[in-house]
């Protein structure tokens, strides 16, 4: 970054992928110089094309709430240490997490490098793979395609999802302050059941597109896959005077409508 916090350079890891070009975006709207760095295993550089000319914008590419893991405490707050299995399935993701927190920490009290923490619960939004595995898009792609929507368990965990533009007035808020005593959790307290979730998304998608609903059917848990998921986001509305405005329904409803404006539809080809 160079020294005037009005006009930084900055480089976004991971922005061709769907949290990444979204920042990027608002960056560049905000005026600073933007760096962003892909392998493209996952991101993709359509999420990028608008920007090709953009006299601020450098693409190059390069040859992600789980340091909770499956939380005993509910709703988490950013000082519970987490509850991870350091031999389950879903281990090495969840410790990744908590290493970079640890190694960002580490080169904070050794080389005195100002950093900036965020927790980021289950966001969702435009630009989202609809193969990415993750929940939201999993149900969306498949309602759209008039299949089952699959729901792994009895639909009785929770999730609390977060619209991409609400994590993103977050992230900056965040990088703009002069909190850095630890993270902060950046995610929406409203908390649903992922029946809830499969349920609305079924009614919007047959709303939106006319189709009829498709069916829900229910299959073995994940192992090691989180029951209770909530932030409890009372220290970044504190320190950042900042809190999520988008409701769930509408931001399903405009991920659907992006999706559905991608040519991912039933009958689309």
């Amino acid at each position: 970054m160079n020294s005037t916090k009005n006009n930084l350079r900055i480089l976004v890891t991971g922005g061709a992928g769907f949290l990444g070009s979204n920042l990027i975006d608002l960056l560049l709207e905000k005026g600073h110089e933007v760096i962003g760095l892909d392998t493209f295993e996952t991101g993709s550089p359509k999420n990028l094309s608008h920007l090709e000319n953009h006299p601020k914008f450098t693409l190059m590419n390069l040859p992600k709430s789980e340091v909770y893991g499956d939380p005993l405490v509910h709703p988490q707050p950013e000082e519970y240490w987490g509850n991870v299995n350091p031999f389950g399935p879903r281990s090495c993701y969840d410790e990744g997490k908590r290493v970079a927190e640890a190694l960002c920490f580490a080169y904070r009290e050794q080389h005195g490098v100002d950093i900036r923490i965020a927790r980021i619960f289950n966001t969702y939004g435009p630009r989202m793979s609809s193969s990415d595995g993750r929940v939201v898009s999993n149900f969306i792609a498949a309602a759209l395609a008039g299949e089952d929507l699959k729901i792994n368990g009895d639909g009785s965990a929770t999730r609390s999802f977060q619209f991409v533009t609400d994590c993103l007035a977050g992230l900056y808020s965040l990088m703009n302050s002069d909190y850095a005593e630890g993270p902060v959790n950046i995610g929406n307290e409203g908390e649903f059941t992922i029946q809830q979730l499969a349920e609305i998304v079924n009614e919007l998608v047959s709303e939106i597109t006319g189709q009829a609903q498709v069916r829900i059917t229910y299959h073995a848990k994940v192992a090691d896959d989180p029951t209770l998921r909530r932030p409890q986001t009372s220290l970044a509305e504190s320190v950042l005077h900042w809190a999520p405005t988008v409701q769930l329904r509408e931001g399903l409803r405009k991920t659907i409508e992006w999706h559905i404006s991608q040519g991912k539809v039933k009958g689309s080809g």
